[in-house]
């Protein structure tokens, strides 16, 4: 297993719902700390590492979100088991039966998601999905006090359970949070391959936080760096799966990270855009484009922070996204990290006023 291998596994391992990054967090600051020159956090506790190219030159954000979609234990019934509510977005069909860990403070419990069995449920329900208020989690407590003695508690985190697995073609990946640590994993490997190098620029590889529940770390974090030029660094879809046409979704792994022209969060930025696709044509970078009427990603808050700020969504094309289990390709990682480089070796101060007023 190679140094990269090692830190997705490490940052996909890592444990963090929205509101709790702290696991994701530490496993980021470990690997991008010998490449900045200072780090910092805002108050929501999203990481900026800063790595200055030319002083005073355009502040260019690479931010990827720490946090994954998870639960949160709302209560302990009488018997031990415990209601939960969702924190990100949840399809209730690929969620019982899975195994998941509540984060206790005396550490991490191993239970599963369960509801009535389909034996005992009248024909026409057992063809229905099974609504999520009506799912529990049992972690084999047999009482609510026996429960609160392994000390779980409102409030706790629940994250899923998948370790991370290089699949036997070596370049496919599986693992639980590559949404979104992937983006982590090129914010940190981008700060890395400009080591050396010259850039006319102040770079800034974000951690977000809480972009699961409405693209929130990313606004405090820009709020604080005031950003030229946004970049956010996330999964986007792949629709190279059984039962998925070219109309929903084109892109397929292996074939280059995907530049998102519109989200449900931000209409991206054209000249900056066109700038980034000049850009990979030019280095024979293989890329995607993509356009998704739902959902969104943190370039939806950077590019409403301060005056406004052009900004673009770059994706890896991900399978099961919001599931336990997500898979991707190491090349479209690999040429995702390329593209963001060689951009921003390239956005000095005549060339951001170029893309922001032409």
């Amino acid at each position: 297993m190679d140094q990269t291998v090692k830190m997705l596994k490490e940052l996909t391992d890592a444990n963090g719902i929205p509101g709790n990054e702290r696991e994701p967090r530490q496993v980021m600051e470990k690997h991008i700390s010998d490449y900045a020159d200072d780090i910092s956090y805002d108050h929501l506790g999203s990481l900026i590492a800063k790595k200055t190219g030319k002083a005073g030159g355009p502040k260019i954000m690479i931010a990827g979100h720490l946090d994954e979609i998870g639960f949160m234990v709302t209560q302990i019934d009488d018997n031990g088991f415990l209601k939960f509510e969702t924190v990100g977005g949840w399809w209730s069909q690929v969620m019982l039966a899975q195994r998941v860990n509540v984060m206790t403070k005396q550490g991490n419990i191993v239970g599963v998601i369960g509801s009535k069995p389909p034996h005992i449920l009248p024909a026409d329900q057992r063809k229905k999905a099974v609504e999520i208020k009506d799912m529990f989690i049992d972690i084999g407590a047999s009482s609510k006090e026996e429960a609160e003695n392994f000390g779980v508690k409102p409030g706790d985190s629940v994250v899923p359970i998948c370790d991370f697995t290089v699949m036997n073609n070596e370049k496919i990946m599986m693992a639980k949070a590559w949404d979104n640590r992937i983006g982590c994993a090129i914010a940190i490997e981008a700060l890395k391959r400009l080591q050396g190098e010259e850039h006319p620029n102040e770079v800034y590889g974000v951690g977000a936080v809480q972009e699961e529940v409405g693209l929130r770390g990313a606004k405090t974090a820009a709020h604080k760096i005031a950003p030229d030029i946004g970049f956010a660094v996330d999964v986007g879809i792949a629709g190279d799966t059984p039962g998925v046409s070219d109309n929903d979704a084109r892109a397929k792994i292996g074939k280059g990270p995907q530049v998102l022209v519109f989200d449900r969060s931000m209409v991206s930025h054209k000249g900056l855009r066109d700038f980034v696709t000049g850009i990979a044509h030019e280095h024979n970078i293989p890329f995607q484009y993509e356009a998704m009427s739902g959902g969104g990603t943190d370039a939806g808050s950077i590019h409403l922070s301060g005056d406004g700020v052009p900004s673009l969504a770059v994706t890896v094309p991900t399978r099961y996204i919001h599931t336990h289990a997500a898979i991707l390709h190491r090349d479209d990682f690999e040429n995702a990290v390329k593209l963001i480089v060689e951009v921003t070796k390239r956005l000095d101060a005549d060339t951001v006023k170029k893309i922001i007023f032409d």
